[in-house]
């Protein structure tokens, strides 16, 4: 390694995007004399970012202007030299590595903000400058209370916080003034330099416009322009952190988790609080002695450090297949199922006999069970679902366990019309209130309580279009089958018309029309 001659300082990247007063405080009380180099390849990715829309390069842009005011207006003897390797980058070398290499070649001192940065100059021999800034805390935890869920923040519009909790909850303005892009700039770069120190943060997503942050208990959602209008900053945290107790769930069904539930889904409406009765479910497998792990994106529950939490976004359905199956956990919470590809991972992991709990957007429970169906085989649907909690509001609303049975489906008269049947059942009354089963081609759903009592409003709108041309007609349900009876002294009423009509109703309501006339059926 050379030695300079006199004092050479190389600034990297994330030195020059770090609060321009922390900088400045560095050069009056370490660098007092000697140059200061900055690689061409630093500007040039600046450049890139800064015509990306990228806050962060335009702080950095602002930040090396100052720099040279400040030095020729404290009028100190330091030279800012832009500096061009022949190295450049690509495969082989990242910029870090890039600035490092420059630095022991002139065995100049390294300025960073980046502690692994640090960590490696610092292995290499490299003096090091560290630009640590000392925290009071965040920025934005200024708009939190302990009554606030989160906090939406936008250039051009006052702070708003939602506060409560899932079951009820307001919107409360908490400044007029509104935000500035400044202001949302300093937010974000603040949350961008805590991120890189916290044992507890993590970048889960990162695109040029966006960006997704777990960062401890906060869930932070960062959108830039041209993504969005204007940068905007939204942070969720959770209130508190339930034990299954809480939600006073009966004796019964916490004996079936611990002996039968093993393909569990939890359904709900976004901020229904389906999250966290899955972390309150995952720390009570924990407790009675099972292993638990969880896949998440991004990773915002709060479990002890004996359940190991992955990031989808991190690695690739094969990568957390082949785990999951090699460290056999007894159970695994799915966070956020949303793509054919998560539904087959828990698919995979259930048939190889791993406990599956999944959290999926659903606005009743048999929508959950119904974003299965035309994913697997309707046979196979127990064998991956057994138990469905429907949480609205905090609480545990409905749970649904489902069984496969060979019978004749209700409403159905034909003998011969018997065949497996998905029964879903309300778990607290025992009551059927689903049956899943294939008519034709189809896999239909059939609201078992809807037939027991009678015509519903869409059936009713059938029979108000089919009296149009056959005023005596009555019409009957049998499962998706709707039967139309009509008087023999009427059989000349049947021609083209009405079976353009019965096509039409048939493709509008996705049903089967059958007539009944005198007793006899026609197609």
């Amino acid at each position: 390694m050379k030695k300079a001659f006199k004092e050479i300082y190389v600034l990297d990247h994330s030195a020059l995007i770090e609060n321009f007063e922390l900088l400045k405080e560095i050069i009056r009380t370490r660098i007092s004399s000697g140059e200061i180099h900055i690689l061409k390849q630093i500007i040039d990715r600046l450049d890139k970012g800064v015509r990306e829309g990228d806050p962060q390069s335009l702080r950095a842009i602002e930040n090396l202007r100052s720099l040279k005011n400040f030095i020729e207006k404290e009028n100190l003897p330091i030279e800012v030299r832009l500096i061009t390797t022949q190295e450049r980058l690509g495969f082989e070398k990242t910029l870090e590595q890039l600035v490092r290499d420059y630095a022991l070649e002139i065995g100049g001192v390294l300025v960073t903000a980046d502690p692994t940065q640090k960590e490696i100059a610092e292995a290499l021999g490299l003096e090091v400058i560290e630009i640590s800034k000392r925290r009071t805390g965040l920025l934005f935890e200024k708009y939190f209370d302990e009554n606030t869920m989160s906090i939406h923040l936008k250039a051009g519009a006052p702070p708003r916080a939602k506060k409560g909790s899932p079951a009820k909850w307001f919107f409360e303005y908490l400044d007029n003034k509104p935000l500035t892009d400044k202001d949302l700039e300093d937010i974000i770069n603040d949350i961008l330099e805590e991120v890189k120190i916290r044992r507890r943060g993590f970048v889960e997503t990162e695109r040029p416009n966006s960006v997704i942050i777990q960062l401890d208990k906060y869930r932070i959602v960062i959108v830039k322009p041209p993504l969005s209008d204007t940068a905007e900053v939204t942070i969720t945290r959770p209130l508190a952190a339930p034990s299954l107790e809480s939600y006073n769930l009966r004796e019964d069904l916490i004996k079936r988790f611990l002996e039968r539930a093993e393909g569990i889904l939890i359904a709900g409406a976004p901020g229904m609080g389906k999250t966290t009765f899955a972390q309150a479910l995952a720390r009570f497998y924990m407790e009675k002695g099972r292993i638990v792990k969880t896949i998440e994106s991004p990773r915002d529950m709060h479990l002890p450090d004996e359940i190991s939490q992955y990031s989808k976004s991190k690695g690739s359905s094969e990568e957390l297949h082949d785990i999951l199956l090699l460290s056999r956990p007894d159970y695994t919470v799915f966070d956020e199922m949303r793509d054919d590809n998560d539904f087959a991972l828990y698919v995979d992991l259930r048939l190889a006999g791993i406990g599956m709990i999944g959290v999926i957007h659903a606005t009743s429970p048999i929508d959950a069970v119904q974003r299965f169906l035309r994913r697997i085989d309707l046979g196979m649907i127990p064998s991956i679902i057994d138990t469905v909690i429907f949480i609205d509001r905090g609480r545990v609303e409905k749970i649904y366990e489902l069984e496969l049975t060979v019978k004749l489906p209700t409403g159905l008269r034909e003998a011969e019309l018997a065949r497996p049947v998905v029964e879903v059942r309300d778990l607290e009354t025992g009551e059927l209130e689903y049956e899943i089963y294939t008519f034709g081609e189809q896999t239909v759903i059939v609201p078992v309580k809807r037939l027991r009592g009678g015509l519903d409003d869409r059936d009713k709108r059938i029979l108000q279009e089919i009296k149009k041309q056959l005023p005596e007609a009555t019409i009957e349900r049998e499962g998706e089958i709707i039967w139309v009876t009509i008087p023999k002294n009427r059989i000349s009423s049947i021609g083209k018309n009405f079976l353009k009509l019965k096509k039409k109703l048939e493709k509008k309501y996705s049903i089967v029309l059958r007539v009944r006339i005198g007793g006899e059926e026609r197609e």
